[in-house]
């Protein structure tokens, strides 16, 4: 443990416990949403560019010396073939999580398929196409996590009470909004029925009633 200028004990940084690991530097844009989530649950993680098929040995030795260096969960984004999940599940018995990314003119269904579909022995666990994948791969490493760490269990507990705070909030504004519509909407069809009251008791040669 360092000191810091004034004498006191500076702390360490914490040791990255995910990987987020993608196939190109192009695919931050989406990955990045993995590290932002992971970051508001105060979950050290680290991000590398590796590819299944450009290094594949740069990856394999990744991914074997993962648990060594305190790693717990990896997170890989890959598009196209997106062979990158599995050749990390391949060489290490870590939970792996696949974001299938939009990389090609099929709208990330071929990543989709390349992740999901793998042999019998080799798990990844398959997240949405895009950032929806990549946020929800984050949640899913925290909730992993979370299995033997009671405080960022704490945290996902606050996490899901947020959301549905959020639910209620927005129904809340709607209600609002409806009941604010009501009012006009009443006095249009009253206006109308009045009109034609009035038309009627006109074609009667009746005084039309107010």
């Amino acid at each position: 443990m360092k000191k810091t200028t004034n004498g006191k004990a500076k702390q360490a940084p914490a040791a990255p416990r995910v990987a987020i690991l993608m196939g190109s530097d192009s695919d931050w844009g989406v990955m990045s949403a993995a590290s932002d989530r992971l970051a508001s649950f105060g979950v050290a993680h680290e991000a590398h560019v590796l590819s299944a098929h450009r290094s594949p040995e740069e990856t394999a030795q990744f991914a074997r010396d993962a648990k060594k260096r305190g790693l717990a969960v990896f997170i890989c984004g890959a598009g196209a073939a997106a062979h990158l999940a599995g050749a990390v599940s391949a060489q290490t018995t870590l939970p792996v999580l696949g974001v299938p990314l939009d990389a090609s003119g099929l709208g990330g269904l071929d990543a989709l398929l390349a992740t999901v579909q793998m042999p019998a022995g080799i798990p990844v666990g398959t997240l949405a196409i895009g950032k929806a994948g990549a946020d929800n791969a984050a949640i899913l490493a925290v909730q992993i996590l979370a299995l033997s760490d009671p405080d960022l269990a704490v945290e996902l507990e606050g996490y899901k009470v947020g959301l549905a705070e959020g639910v209620a909030e927005k129904d809340r504004r709607l209600q609002e909004s409806i009941a604010a519509k009501r009012p006009s909407a009443a006095r249009t069809i009253a206006g109308k029925a009045r009109e034609a009251d009035a038309a009627v008791s006109a074609r009667r040669g009746a005084r039309p009633r107010i």
